[in-house]
């Protein structure tokens, strides 16, 4: 007799590593245990899949979730809320949080701060600084990071990395792939009179122009190749730098927003104003078909949701004090798979994106595929499911979404994380049992005690 399985997903259609095909998936002790046809099996729960696919679990790789320091705008439980119930499994968070996270203690802090908390599987960015370099091996090996990330422009204090000794200093430090925000901040220093003289949402892209993220991404790739580091250029804006990664793809990787591939300048700052404000900017539709043309032939590795809530009443504040960013994980799914609905991708593809993408690049042990061993991590989606985005239904404190009003084809219907539902029909279902991701960079016998 066949031992029953805890949890046995029947009658959905499988995303798995042999394509797309109608199957069940067995899970015991929280790992996929048999993947195929399985109509006489048993299990502890069984959760018809019939009519919906089955995806892996869908992986955020940059989320703000500001805490500590900024909780009235959101904090680890709302947003880990905001990503299962947009079928997300596991988030990567940023570290310009109050205080930073760039030392062993501020990382301690956050896991602690998550531990029953959090709803979804999660890891934590070590901020690189000129101060902590000679830490940063160390600390990019830690439990629970996922890695160092630099800001070359839109941060302030230690954070900021505008000069290109102290980049060449933390990318000669670091092992792991690197993330970065690449804007040129002394030329963000030498335009910021175009927003104030503007006083206008419409304005962010003429000052934070293409050769200001240009400019920055050249800098970055040079001083790559100088010390050896491989490095993950974030939300990418820009047809320019996507063509200009194109021919760097050894050492770098490439991360595009929804947002980015979704709205385009002028419009958007005329429908939402400062809530389309985020950095680096929406820009006009020739920047947005550039963006799907990277998309589209490759030279995109991963999307995220760059989710980075601010208040309304902060949003309200005039152009340019008004801040920059806005939310995103919850929607981060049903808006491509609209996408995928409406034929820009394909459904195999945004998986890569989305699961598989973010696995192979960080290294994340255990997840990113449906096969047997890894993980019983499930993003279920109902592909024909038409609904829309709505403020009111958005987990994020600051309880709005730059997408309210837009119908989309296709939603997540459950989000499955270690063979628990923790989301069902837009219902939590479980506590919170998000844990620390793992990484195959980091395994626990080499791991350094600072």
């Amino acid at each position: 007799m066949v031992e029953p399985f805890d949890l046995l997903l029947r009658g959905g259609t499988l995303i798995t590593h042999n394509g797309i095909s109608r199957g069940d998936v067995g899970v015991r002790d929280g790992r996929i245990a048999v993947i195929g046809d399985m109509a006489v099996a048993t299990a502890g729960e069984v959760f018809d899949a019939t009519g919906l696919h089955v995806l892996p679990g869908v992986i955020d790789t940059q989320v703000h979730f500001r805490e500590p320091g900024s909780e009235h705008k959101e904090n680890l439980e709302a947003g880990s809320r905001g990503a299962v119930l947009g079928g997300v499994t596991a988030v990567f968070e940023m570290p310009n949080t109050s205080p930073l996270t760039t030392s062993p203690d501020a990382l301690a802090d956050k896991l602690a701060r998550a531990k029953d908390r959090m709803l979804c599987e999660h890891a934590f960015y070590v901020g690189g600084t000129k101060e902590n370099a000679g830490q940063l091996a160390e600390l990019e090996r830690l439990p629970g990071c996922c890695g160092v990330k630099i800001f070359m422009g839109s941060s302030t204090g230690n954070l900021l990395t505008e000069d290109d000794p102290t980049l060449r200093q933390i990318l000669g430090a670091i092992n792991r792939r690197c993330a970065v925000h690449a804007e040129d901040e002394p030329r963000l220093r030498e335009r910021q009179h175009l927003a104030q003289e503007a006083a206008d949402p419409s304005a962010h892209p003429v000052w934070r122009d293409s050769e200001t993220a240009l400019r920055a991404t050249r800098r970055l790739i040079a001083i790559a190749r100088e010390t050896g580091a491989r490095v993950h250029v974030l939300h990418i804006t820009t047809a320019e730098e996507i063509r200009f990664l194109a021919e760097n793809k050894d050492i770098s990787s490439v991360e595009v927003t929804p947002q980015h591939l979704t709205l385009s300048a002028p419009d958007c700052y005329t429908e939402l104003g400062t809530r389309a404000q985020m950095n680096p900017p929406i820009r006009d539709e020739s920047h947005r078909q550039g963006l799907w043309w990277g998309l589209q032939q490759g030279v995109v590795d991963v999307l995220g949701s760059d989710h980075a809530p601010h208040t309304l009443e902060e949003k309200g504040t005039i152009y340019p004090a008004s801040p920059s960013g806005m939310p995103g994980v919850q929607t981060m799914l049903p808006v491509m798979l609209d996408h995928a609905a409406a034929g820009r991708l394909s459904l195999l593809r945004l998986m890569d994106l989305l699961c598989a993408g973010p696995a192979r690049l960080f290294g994340i042990a255990g997840k990113g595929r449906i096969a047997v061993g890894n993980d019983a991590d499930f993003t279920v989606v109902d592909l024909a499911a038409k609904r829309q985005i709505l403020d009111e239904d958005m987990a994020n404190r600051s309880g709005w979404t730059p997408f309210h009003g837009r119908e989309v084809t296709g939603w997540p219907i459950a989000t499955i994380i270690r063979g628990h539902i923790v989301m069902r029909e837009g219902e939590l279902a479980s506590p919170p049992i998000g844990q620390p991701l793992k990484f195959g960079e980091c395994l626990p016998d080499r791991i350094q005690t600072l």
